[in-house]
């Protein structure tokens, strides 16, 4: 059985940093793409990063250059390193998995996705 295990999540205050991991078992995600999504109260769920073919990323607008996406293969873990957070960041995030190889930046695209872990950004 597949999981995907979010944890990192908190309180920050707005320009502090945090650190979001996904544990994955199961099976391996190593060649995989792999992303991560936020949700925040009465919003869609939105597209943050992807790492995929090769560990390219691609990035949301709205985190480049505060945000980084990247893997540990020997762990399954995926990481998301959030810098310079800001109040609007707040919202519960979720890994997700994927079976293709190129970049996704549609939910539609995932087939697992951890519980999500919440991150509050106070202003």
């Amino acid at each position: 059985q597949v999981q995907l295990v979010e944890s990192g999540g908190g309180l920050v205050q707005a320009g502090g940093s945090l650190r979001l991991s996904c544990a994955a078992s199961g099976r391996t995600f190593s060649g995989s793409t792999m992303g991560w999504f936020r949700q925040a109260p009465g919003k869609e769920r939105e597209f943050i990063a992807t790492i995929y073919f090769r560990d390219r990323t691609y990035y949301a607008d709205s985190v480049k250059g505060r945000f980084t996406i990247s893997r540990d293969n020997a762990k399954n873990t995926v990481y998301l390193q959030m810098n310079s957070l800001k109040p609007e960041d707040t919202a519960v995030y979720y890994c997700a998995a994927s079976d293709a190889i190129v970049a996704q930046t549609t939910s539609t695209a995932y087939r697992y996705w951890g519980q999500g872990t919440q991150v509050t950004v106070s202003s």
